[in-house]
């Protein structure tokens, strides 16, 4: 989830709970099912949404099995299912924005799932390109500060295409257009640089602070979202306070 801390989603998935990790896995063999179907190949080189969803998988340490599974199961006689990918523009607590990516074969369930949350959870739909405007789709490398020096970082990716970099006490991020991730991320792995996550996202214009009072429910209905099994992805404008 990008948004309301651009480190805080990596390091969970990384250190996930046998029992979130378990969930985890099963987005993703959902995932890379659907990127075989929709891109009608299991070769990533030919089918850049299962390029990306294996490189999601190889973050979250999915153990190579389960990919492989996923794999078949897509391309074997059992893969009939049919997905549809959706994005719910939602208003929280407090008016931050909260963008859903979700990939559903019923429709009418998932709709009907996800707005039970929101009602429960102080949430509510928002009105077509509302929210999605209040975002823009980029590439976005995450990089822990000890895996590399500051400056080795800042030079490959600039000269790789990057359009920003940005440097904190926890690591580095390099912001790219989605049309040169691949090629910055190539970079930085062909100088032998770790990645903490590395995906092409959609990041908030302009974050939204809320008061530390509406923290617990702006989380819980974050939590809520993302624990659903169609959806995703989630993106949010939020910036909760120290």
């Amino acid at each position: 989830m990008a948004g309301h801390n651009k480190w805080s989603k990596v390091k969970h998935i990384k250190g996930a709970v046998d029992a979130k990790r378990a969930k985890i896995f099963s987005k993703l063999s959902r995932e890379i099912f659907v990127a075989v179907k929709e891109g009608a190949s299991d070769d990533p080189d030919l089918n850049p949404r299962l390029r990306m969803v294996l490189l999601k998988a190889r973050q979250a340490n999915m153990p190579s099995d389960n990919v492989q599974r996923a794999i078949q199961k897509a391309t074997g006689e059992g893969g009939h299912s049919v997905f549809l990918d959706l994005t719910y523009e939602i208003y929280g607590p407090q008016g931050v924005a909260i963008m859903a990516e979700i990939s559903t074969d019923n429709k009418n369930r998932t709709a009907a799932e996800i707005r039970h949350i929101l009602t429960k959870h102080g949430g509510a739909i928002a009105s077509a390109g509302s929210v999605t405007r209040l975002f823009h789709r980029k590439g976005q490398i995450m990089i822990a500060r000890d895996e590399a020096s500051e400056e080795k970082v800042m030079e490959l990716a600039l000269e790789a295409g990057a359009e920003d970099f940005l440097a904190d006490p926890e690591g580095y991020e390099i912001i790219t257009d989605p049309n040169q991730f691949e090629t910055v991320l190539q970079t930085i792995e062909g100088a032998a640089i770790p990645t903490m996550s590395a995906t092409v996202t959609f990041l908030p214009e302009l974050l939204s602070p809320v008061s530390v009072d509406s923290v617990p429910a702006i989380q819980k209905l974050i939590d809520m979202l993302d624990d659903h099994d169609d959806v995703t992805n989630l993106h949010t404008n939020v910036e909760f306070p120290q």
